[in-house]
């Protein structure tokens, strides 16, 4: 791998940073940074000496450009924009530091442990012109992107009822199994997970925030009440999360991050009054139904990919299209995960729009 695309000139390079150079990072953004012909990786932290020394060898990024702190990232290296992969309560100070500094900011999910700090971070960015993304999956995959034509198909006709269903195992990133010897990436993952004032909560907040972002990115639609029910607090790693939808609608979200299964399952209902749409598998395998009359089938492989969270938010960057996973979508998701978390927290409904949020 190489620090920049070659064919890529000064006037359409964004020069990004990373900050959060983990086991994640390792395996989709940084390389995603260096197979994008409009970008170009300048630097990145990680505190570990280690990983940081193997990281930078991995990359070929000059050592000098592999920081221990991000502020002194942020002030020394020449920057456009910057990517944040590190552990979920740390996002919002990252964030607005860098946004402060006029850089364009993309954030993996969960975007911010409070509703509050999301709202700020889009306001800011607002403010400053510059562009805030979530790197939150469905808006980045194609069979989602189906799905969300299908449902805002006059002939689909009015949402009734969502289901989301996911069943596996992220037991070994949460510190309760070992970590797989395969595991991908260049260094392993560390484990804040298992510290709860660190993550933000438990599984849900984590694999939770993309189920969230479906139902959500899909549907058009916004929650007006959330209840929730889980094996534990704040540690959750199984739960179900009924939600009241603006439209009257109801959805039920069920993630069970500790399956003793040896595979991943999934299965996704959206049942509206013209139609069905129905995913399986972790193929996600989509039917779309009209009228009881089956009009498409298919897998996500047999689709078109589109932009990943680095090329859309570069693309955005330099005014090629919009971004799929703004900030305002990463905080609507946000709120719905801080909601369940006051439901766990209370034994009580929750609802939205969410007050006293800081």
């Amino acid at each position: 791998m190489t620090v920049a695309s070659e064919g890529a000139t000064a006037k359409n390079v964004v020069r990004m940073g990373v900050i959060g150079a983990g086991n994640f990072a390792s395996r989709r953004h940084i390389p995603d940074i260096l197979k994008c012909p409009e970008a170009r990786l300048e630097a990145f932290c990680r505190r570990d000496p280690e990983a940081r020394a193997r990281l930078a060898a991995f990359f070929h990024l000059p050592p000098e450009r592999a920081y221990a702190d991000w502020r002194k990232m942020l002030e020394e290296v020449p920057l456009d924009a910057v990517v944040i992969a590190t552990p979920h309560a740390l996002h919002y100070e990252q964030a607005k530091a860098a946004l402060e500094r006029g850089l364009h900011v993309l954030i993996e999910k969960p975007m911010a442990v409070r509703t509050a700090e999301a709202r700020e971070l889009n306001a800011l960015a607002e403010a400053k012109g510059l562009k805030l993304a979530v790197a939150l999956n469905p808006p980045h995959w194609a069979h989602c992107h189906q799905i969300r034509r299908a449902l805002h198909d006059e002939r689909m006709g009015e949402l009734e009822a969502a289901s989301l269903f996911w069943c596996g195992s992220a037991e070994p990133l949460f510190g309760k199994a070992p970590l797989p010897e395969n595991l991908p990436g260049v260094v392993p993952p560390s484990l804040f997970r298992a510290d709860p004032n660190l993550a933000g909560g438990g599984y849900f907040i984590d694999g939770g925030s993309h189920l969230v972002s479906e139902l959500l990115w899909t549907t058009g639609r916004q929650v007006k009440r959330v209840t929730a029910v889980a094996d534990s607090y704040p540690s959750d790693m199984r739960i179900s999360v009924s939600l009241e939808l603006d439209n009257s609608s109801f959805a039920n979200i069920t993630a069970i991050g500790d399956s003793k299964f040896v595979n991943r399952r999934l299965r996704h209902i959206f049942a509206c009054t013209g139609g069905t749409v129905a995913v399986n598998h972790w193929e996600f395998e989509t039917s779309i139904t009209l009228h009881e009359q089956q009009v498409r089938r298919f897998k996500e492989a047999d689709m078109l990919p589109v932009e990943g969270p680095v090329a859309n938010f570069v693309s955005a960057i330099l005014g090629y299209g919009s971004l799929y996973s703004p900030g305002t979508h990463g905080a609507d998701v946000a709120e719905v995960v801080e909601a369940v978390y006051r439901s766990l927290e209370t034994g009580k409904s929750v609802t939205l729009p969410l007050t006293n949020t800081t």
